[in-house]
């Protein structure tokens, strides 16, 4: 009898041993597959000519999670960049948010994942805060094409000599190119002008008129004084 209560108890320690044993390692395994934050990163990369930035999940439970990205300035909150939704894998699940950030911006990351009755599993940031690169991404820009040089035929055409005037149009030697040739009927008019003795037999005329004058004046007075008498 006494060896049967051995045994019995033997066994019992056995299956309690068992059985605290498989509790350890379902804990463990538990433990293994949950969420945490040390399994999320982010980077700050260059898209082409534009700025991302991406978070990884490496949630090996696959626990879907909840990421927002705000940009930082002086430990506030200055504008929420975006929020999506993730299911991490081991591998890695990696999401991105398109943001043109400036050099050496700050990010903060919030994760929250999963949840426990009336609490999440996870509901923090990831840290430190992201930084980004001291040089911007690079905008792709096409070097225009050089200008072509001016061909020989598109250069300025050299000045070709001036015609010689013929005999015909040059000036008659000794004549002003200038002076205005005298119409026709001039040379007449000429003749009479200042030049002529019009102004003296004119004068003449008059003084012989005045003098014939006082002539018959007083011959017609003599007439008078001779029949008186």
């Amino acid at each position: 009898m006494s060896i049967s209560r051995r045994t019995a108890r033997r066994s019992v320690q056995i299956l309690g041993v068992a059985a605290a044993s498989s509790a350890l390692a379902l804990s463990a395994a538990g433990s293994a597959l949950a969420c945490n934050i040390s399994e999320f990163s982010a980077e700050a990369k260059c898209d082409g000519s534009k700025g991302v930035i991406t978070v990884t999940d490496q949630d090996a439970s696959g626990t879907p999670a909840t990421v927002t990205v705000f940009l930082e300035n002086n430990g506030a909150d200055v504008k929420t960049v975006g929020s999506k939704d993730v299911t991490g894998s081991r591998e890695g699940v990696t999401i991105t948010f398109d943001e043109n950030w400036s050099p050496n911006a700050e990010y903060r990351v919030r994760v929250q994942a999963g949840r426990d009755k009336d609490h999440l599993i996870v509901d923090k940031d990831i840290t430190p805060n992201l930084t980004t690169p001291s040089e911007g991404c690079s905008k792709d820009e096409s070097t225009p094409p050089a200008t072509p040089s001016p061909s020989a035929s598109a250069s300025t055409p050299a000045e070709s000599p001036s015609p010689t005037p013929s005999a015909s149009e040059s000036t008659p030697a000794g004549t002003s190119s200038n002076a205005p040739s005298p119409a026709a009927g001039d040379s007449n008019l000429a003749e009479t002008g200042a030049n002529s003795n019009t102004g003296l037999i004119a004068g003449i005329a008059g003084a012989l008129v005045v003098v014939g004058g006082g002539a018959v004046f007083f011959g017609m007075r003599r007439r008078g004084a001779n029949s008186s008498r």
